[in-house]
């Protein structure tokens, strides 16, 4: 049986992916202005097993080369509930942050050294109102909610990253949030909201694990979620805890659904339909990933 744990090969399927990767990625067309904003998105991010599942490691990396270039990238993980809101440190190559456990050595010896992001520190910090300053952490590098997605979609770790903390669990102070960080999309920043559409680690199953057994309760809150983001129902997804069905399977806890708000608050329009650009599962786990204008 396969083990997500501990593959035959660990990141064996981004090491195959990486010279053609390499190879495309470096022709990359940049964003310009004349390219008009970049999408917001929301996707789900994975962890180790993401880099030993060779269709879902292009996905993603299909999806970045179907954009332009951004010029720098702002995004909110799951892991990092904090406040007041904070950023990550700007230095390139601050360390990366290994939050998970339990897997092969191989994942924490893994490098995304990105470009300075000052300048993006300072651009962030001066969107904020003076009721909501931003702290500066010296030392924090990107989570794995951050690092690993993007290591497939940008593999040459050639753009600035940072990272922002959640500091809310309040949807509508999130989706505030992102309205604050809209105008970013017209100047070339790709803002992403990173999260797992169904997230329930407590209730997984052997089944789930090895077989990729889809419960009930995974597959009917991704349908609810799809519908609701078909129809751009702001009101029916703020409400998920109570509304939602699988929950609260899917989400024991909510913080990997929460970065949606982020997403949906920075977009033009959050009732527009979205545009889902992965989906799928992962160990019986919904990935629905997506990107609005």
């Amino acid at each position: 049986m396969p083990d997500l744990l501990n593959p035959e090969t660990p990141a064996g399927a981004y090491d195959a992916f990486l010279p053609d990767a390499l190879d495309r990625a470096a022709s990359h067309r940049s964003w310009g202005p004349t390219g008009g904003p970049l999408p917001a998105i929301y996707l789900s991010h994975g962890a180790p097993p993401l880099f030993d599942d060779a269709d879902w490691i292009r996905r993603l990396f299909d999806w970045a080369q179907a954009m332009p270039k951004p010029k720098a990238i702002m995004i909110v993980s799951a892991h990092w509930e904090d406040a007041p809101l904070s950023l990550s440190a700007p230095a390139a190559g601050t360390p990366l942050v290994y939050d998970f456990g339990g897997f092969h050595p191989r994942y924490y010896q893994m490098r995304y050294d990105t470009p300075d992001a000052s300048g993006l520190a300072a651009r962030l910090a001066a969107m904020m109102p003076d009721s909501e300053p931003i702290h500066h952490h010296p030392s924090r590098g990107l989570d794995h909610g951050a690092w690993v997605p993007l290591m497939a979609m940008y593999p040459l770790a050639d753009i600035p990253v940072l990272q922002m903390s959640m500091p809310t669990h309040d949807p509508q102070r999130l989706l505030a949030l992102g309205r604050r960080l809209a105008p970013l999309r017209d100047e070339g920043i790709l803002v992403v909201g990173s999260g797992f559409m169904v997230h329930g680690l407590p209730h997984m199953t052997r089944d789930m694990m090895f077989h990729g057994a889809v419960p009930n309760w995974s597959s009917d809150f991704d349908a609810w979620a799809t519908d609701a983001l078909a129809r751009g129902d702001i009101d029916e997804l703020t409400s998920y805890a109570n509304r939602a069905p699988g929950m609260p399977y899917a989400h024991p806890t909510p913080e990997h659904f929460l970065p949606i708000f982020v997403t949906l608050g920075t977009a033009e329009n959050p009732e527009q339909p979205a545009r889902t650009v992965i989906d799928g599962y992962m160990a019986g786990l919904a990935k629905r990933s997506f990107e609005l204008l």
